[in-house]
């Protein structure tokens, strides 16, 4: 799987206004709305309040990986936000995230879903790609990163 195919620039919001963990899981489903993918906001974030509710995806060093289900898509989607402030998200160390994936697949998707789940958490462990992300200036800058990083980290 890459990322190429299932994160389009229109769904990279690089500078949440959110202050907090439903701020940002709105902004995000806003974004991918806003960018051309036809299906209910509200819906979208209920189902990853229903997701936090289970454990943070907060996963620590400033990461989430926010993700659900949705019975009306039809693909993998990805999506990008970037906080420069940080926003606290119940992380598993405790600390603000500044970068989040989101990440939304058809109800019945589970390998799929898993995968890229796998793959996205990989890119992430790299201490340098985090840092780029935070650096990066600009929507294409974040995209070309992102991509070039899904590249070099194969699962």
């Amino acid at each position: 799987m890459r990322l190429d195919q299932i994160l389009k620039i229109e769904f990279i919001n690089d500078n949440l206004q959110a202050r907090n963990k439903d701020e940002v899981l709105a902004e995000l489903a806003e974004t991918i709305t806003k960018g051309g993918l036809n299906i209910d906001t509200a819906n979208i974030v209920a189902v990853l309040q229903q997701r936090e509710k289970l454990g943070s995806t907060g996963i620590g060093d400033g990461v989430a990986i926010p993700h659900g289900k949705i019975g009306a898509l039809e693909e993998l989607i990805v999506s990008f936000g970037r906080s420069k402030a940080g926003v606290s998200f119940d992380s598993m160390d405790g600390k603000p995230v500044h970068l989040f994936f989101l990440l939304l697949a058809p109800e019945n998707s589970a390998g799929q879903h898993l995968k890229a789940l796998a793959k996205i958490s990989k890119m992430l462990k790299a201490g340098n790609f985090r840092k780029k992300l935070i650096e990066a200036k600009t929507k294409s800058d974040l995209y070309e990163i992102i991509i070039e990083q899904d590249e070099a980290c194969p699962v």
